[in-house]
């Protein structure tokens, strides 16, 4: 197998389970998760199959690390969208777009990064379950309080964050609809359309 150079045994370790999530992935597309065993994973890594097990105790602990290093990386990153601005309907576009743009390529298209759907997360224990769960949570309170900003300054009309969290990613699980139309929504539903857009013809 090949060697992976790195300059420190910490980053190498970073190295290695990068290899391993993009063998996930690419797993992932190719298949179902029963379908995937340790030792795919280490042949499709380029590791030996007993140094996966440095790594990772077993299938469920790749998938839970996976889903976990997605999230993170995915809410690092809409912060850093919606730094550009401090307005309520503005952020709430923001999350929309940032959110829809998942869409945009195959891996994303089967997974998102809310989780691999409910066949798969149903399968997994009820540690990993919760775990996963932990960090759903995370991107959902960051929609939390775009919403709760909106009606504290009484943009949006809204009377249970909560269910309305909630309905807004059912409607962006809607792949097969126009993105802006999917946001023109979301942006109506809680009332955080401009006057002058509401009347804009095009809208």
């Amino acid at each position: 197998m090949p060697r992976i150079a790195a300059d420190n045994v910490l980053e190498h370790r970073r190295l290695v389970r990068e290899r391993i999530f993009a063998a996930f992935a690419e797993l992932m597309l190719e298949g179902s998760y029963d379908a995937i065993s340790m030792s795919k994973l280490a042949e499709r890594a380029g590791i030996g199959r007993t140094a996966i097990y440095h790594h990772f105790k077993d299938r469920d602990a790749v998938m839970v690390a996976f889903a976990t290093h997605e999230t993170s990386e995915y809410v690092a990153a809409l912060q850093d969208q919606l730094a550009a601005s401090d307005q309520p309907a503005e952020r709430l576009r923001i999350y929309v777009r940032s959110h829809l743009s998942l869409g945009e390529t195959p891996l994303h298209k089967q997974r998102g990064y809310m989780g691999f759907g409910p066949q798969v997360y149903g399968a997994l224990p009820a540690e990993a379950r919760q775990e996963i769960r932990e960090h759903v949570v995370a991107v959902e309170q960051v929609l939390a309080e775009i919403l709760e900003r909106g009606v504290e300054q009484g943009i949006f009309a809204i009377t249970d964050v909560g269910a309305t969290l909630s309905l807004i990613h059912v409607v962006l699980g809607a792949r097969h609809v126009p993105a802006e139309r999917v946001e023109e929504f979301v942006l109506r539903a809680v009332g955080g359309l401009l006057r002058s857009e509401e009347s804009d013809p095009l809208l």
